[in-house]
């Protein structure tokens, strides 16, 4: 089962403002996350989650592209934060391997007041440790190739994105990279 990231009320209902998105191919995720990176302003926060392979890395090398950054992120399994330059700074860190305490003795508080973007692969392990508004992506499989995105906004900024996001990747042609 995938982990998500506040998606549901407690009955079980469906938040509001989530946005879902069926992504066909690697590409296609790729494309989503340059758009999420093409409106980035400094201090936003993006969460990941979702089950190994499911594109979580992918994302964020679109979000890095959207920043203007050549390089392409790796996964940052065995290294806590990456950062990268590019228009602004995009931080990416990846809490799969640590427990809640570790987490709070990290000190992310400082990325995540910081001047850049901020991308955390496995968010759903800092549980209350992460600021109220922030933008969260839950990754599922849908096929070999397929995913499906759940984006969870909090916040009127992120609100603001999600809707943004949905727009232009409704009009975008396939294969636009």
């Amino acid at each position: 089962m995938a982990a998500h990231i506040g998606s549901r009320k407690p009955d079980g209902t469906t938040l509001a403002n989530n946005f879902h998105f069926n992504s066909s191919s690697p590409e296609e995720t790729f494309r989503l996350g340059r758009a999420i990176g093409e409106m980035a302003a400094p201090g936003d926060l993006i969460l990941l989650s979702g089950p190994l392979g499911a594109g979580k890395t992918c994302l964020t090398q679109g979000i890095a592209k959207g920043l203007g950054i050549e390089e392409s992120p790796p996964s940052p399994s065995y290294v806590l934060v990456r950062e990268f330059k590019g228009r602004m700074p995009l931080y990416h860190m990846d809490l799969y391997r640590l427990g809640f305490e570790e987490i709070a003795e990290l000190g992310i508080e400082d990325y995540l007041s910081g001047k850049g973007v901020c991308v955390i692969e496995w968010a759903e392990k800092a549980g209350s440790l992460m600021p109220k508004e922030r933008l969260s992506v839950n990754l599922s499989y849908l096929g070999e190739l397929e995913r499906g995105l759940e984006f969870i906004p909090d916040g009127s900024r992120y609100e603001f994105i999600s809707r943004r996001i949905s727009q232009v990747m409704g009009s975008m042609p396939k294969g636009d990279n």
